[in-house]
């Protein structure tokens, strides 16, 4: 087929189309290999030869990055040359520490509110990836788990298709369902049943979203490792779990792994409109895999007194969980409460057929080869001066098969 003429490309640009979409145009007549620019404006075009002060063609906009998983996923992003919106709502300082993760001029802030669509077009309107990180392990008297993960992600997937923007990745939870099983809370857990409705609401709004549910999350500064060994968490040095951690089965996932697999999905375009399961490598009993944990911070049950019991019968504990609540609503401590005690003891559940980490080129962190230098300053007698070998390295947990 004959290239457009000159004449032919100024008809197309002065029918409203942009000359940069035009020469993609004409181009696409040469050769297929040619993608004409979706949005043909000056940050489509990519800088340098890779790395943090070059530009990798991505404008993303990152909502909720103040959170833990969110200051590793911008720190990748910055780190391979992405220029980053971010979003924050509240003080500024909170965000301020993220400039760093890009090159100078590369980190642009701004404010917002999820429930004002105005703020939500501003920080989207130059992306074209945008990344949503929203979420709480509580409710607080201002948002409920409705309005963020159900209202709040549909609003954000609608606004991100009316902007044009090109892919969107919403990131929910494992085992998230329709009705969860109850194990302590009557009805299941209402966190994981509006992270299924907020799913469906997204692929509603946005059919091309790629979605991620991610089992626990450790690394440094988590809520899971630290969480376990919370003073509030404990009954004095007994930790309660239900029915002892025997009948659950966890597969934590490293961090790091995470924001690796939410960076290659942006450039993978297999990865479009597809569900990934972001689960770490092995599977473990709840109850082996805290008992780990005390082991790796040498507070045993002979030298220091920990002992694992049954979260029925610690009436005391569950008066401290209900107090908790009551009277921390917005920011529990310890993050207790009975949705996260509920999950805390759901089994991890990996379906069948669905993709993992795994399909998007992560090598997945064993939790052996991580998890002591993250647990290492929570040793008991931790500015002990050891001699080498003096302790010997505690044996990790079973693996279940």
């Amino acid at each position: 087929m004959a290239a457009l003429t000159l004449q032919q490309t100024l008809l197309i640009t002065r029918a409203g189309h942009h000359p940069l979409a035009a020469i993609g145009i004409a181009c696409s007549h040469y050769s297929t290999d040619v993608k004409p620019l979706k949005n043909p404006h000056t940050a489509s075009l990519k800088r340098g030869t890779g790395g943090r002060s070059s530009f990798n063609g991505i404008v993303a906009t990152v909502l909720g990055a103040s959170g833990f998983i969110g200051r590793y996923v911008c720190n990748k992003l910055g780190k391979n040359g992405t220029q980053l919106i971010i979003p924050y709502r509240g003080d500024s300082y909170d965000v301020r520490r993220l400039k760093l993760v890009g090159d100078l001029g590369q980190v642009l802030f701004f404010p917002y509110d999820l429930r004002d669509e105005n703020s939500l077009r501003k920080v989207m309107q130059y992306s074209n990836v945008v990344i949503n990180l929203i979420g709480r392990d509580w409710e607080t008297m201002n948002f409920k788990f409705e309005d963020v993960n159900i209202k709040g992600a549909a609003k954000v997937a609608r606004i991100a298709r009316e902007m044009g923007v090109e892919k969107l990745i919403h990131v929910s939870a494992l085992n998230a369902a329709e009705n969860p099983k109850p194990i302590i809370v009557k009805g299941g857990s209402k966190f994981l049943a509006t992270k299924w409705h907020g799913e469906n609401a997204v692929r509603e709004a946005f059919p091309d979203a790629i979605i991620f549910r991610p089992s626990d999350v450790y690394g440094h500064e988590d809520r899971f490792l630290r969480y376990y060994n919370h003073v509030w968490r404990r009954t004095y040095r007994y930790l309660p779990l239900w029915k002892k951690g025997e009948e659950t089965i966890k597969q934590p996932l490293a961090v790091s792994d995470l924001s690796t697999a939410i960076y290659n999905a942006i450039f993978d375009d297999d990865a479009t409109g597809k569900v990934f399961q972001a689960v770490g490598p092995k599977r473990y009993k709840l109850s082996e895999l805290v008992d780990w944990f005390y082991r790796l911070m040498r507070k045993d049950e002979e030298n220091w007194g920990y002992k694992r019991i049954d979260l029925r019968w610690d009436i005391p504990f569950q008066w401290r969980v209900s107090l908790t609540q009551k009277f921390c609503p917005s920011w529990p401590v310890a993050y207790l409460g009975w949705d996260k005690m509920e999950r805390d003891h759901v089994t991890d559940v990996v379906e069948r057929g669905l993709p993992n980490l795994e399909d998007l080129g992560v090598v997945l962190t064993h939790m052996e080869d991580q998890v002591p230098w993250e647990l290492r300053p929570f040793r008991a007698t931790a500015y002990y001066d050891e001699e080498v070998g003096e302790f010997a390295p505690p044996a990790p947990p079973p693996v279940v098969v």
